[in-house]
């Protein structure tokens, strides 16, 4: 036989002060608007620039750059 537990759906103390605290904490982040979002306000994005659309030629010549590694290795482990 199994021995049944009385349970109840409703939260126990702890559990309500704990949720109430996490409330708290919520209202008290989502009124610090003037903090910066850490992406676009961010300092090291001061003196850059957009990708320029010649952006394809350097990832032609990238991947130029890795089958020339890859054959001159593929030769070497032939010997």
């Amino acid at each position: 036989m199994s021995l049944f537990i009385n349970q109840k759906d409703e939260r126990s103390e702890l559990q309500q002060r704990i949720a109430a605290e996490l409330q708290e904490k919520a209202k008290l982040n989502a009124n610090k608007s003037d903090q910066p979002d850490g992406v676009s306000d961010s300092e090291y994005l001061k003196d850059t620039k957009q990708t320029t659309s010649n952006a394809w030629i350097w990832i032609v010549l990238a991947l130029i750059a890795v089958l020339v590694i890859l054959f001159f290795t593929s030769i070497g482990s032939a010997r």
